[in-house]
């Protein structure tokens, strides 16, 4: 059986109230539990939720939310950079919230003030994503790097969140999948099959 994957993909987004929709600067992916030709569907649908999900995180929070068999862990920080990680359910969101952290940080120091007007999507290089999609797989091993930051803990409110808390009443994700720019039509039938069938993102 293949090993269980702890996290599926990370990324780096421009949030602001001059954009209508997040801006996708970066992102990395460890798609290699998929099928070939599942992987680009897979690719789209954790563009979709990145964005969906960091668009309804307000500045400061942190927040992860559950979609099927999937949590998607969001940051934004007060200068409207943000971040997510696409976990399993096992994945610690402790963790994963030192992982974002660290590498907003990083990413800020490397690239600057130039994210701040980048409006076109993954237009912003950042190498160092991919080092840490692979350090932090293993949370154990990530942990020994975090254990510094216990007080963490203390001091940051994760919010768990079910996605319809996250949606504005009267919003549908099966909406705003049909409305979605950032999937394609093969990506949109994809949900809907993997939706009867409750698979849809379920790690295996």
């Amino acid at each position: 059986p293949r090993s269980k994957m702890k996290i599926v993909g990370l990324s780096i987004v421009r949030t602001g109230s001059d954009v209508q929709d997040p801006v996708l600067l970066t992102m990395a992916c460890d798609l290699s539990s998929y099928g070939f030709f599942q992987r680009q569907s897979v690719k789209e649908m954790l563009t979709f939720l990145a964005k969906t999900f960091s668009k309804r995180t307000n500045p400061g929070q942190r927040q992860s939310i559950t979609h099927e068999g999937y949590v998607v862990h969001c940051y934004v920080r007060s200068d409207g950079l943000g971040g997510t990680v696409i976990s399993d359910l096992e994945y610690p969101a402790r963790v994963a919230f030192v992982l974002l952290t660290q590498m907003l940080d990083e990413f800020s120091q490397v690239v600057g003030d130039s994210w701040k007007t980048a409006t076109v999507a993954e237009s912003v290089s950042f190498p160092p994503i991919e080092g840490y999609l692979e350090k932090y797989q293993d949370p154990a091993a990530a942990d020994k790097v975090t254990k510094i930051q216990k007080d963490l803990d203390e001091t940051t409110q994760i919010l768990h969140k079910t996605i319809d808390s996250v949606l504005q009443r009267g919003e549908k994700l099966d909406n705003l999948v049909e409305k979605s720019d950032d999937l394609s039509r093969q990506s949109k039938m994809f949900y809907k099959s993997a939706k009867k069938t409750n698979s849809c993102c379920v790690i295996s």
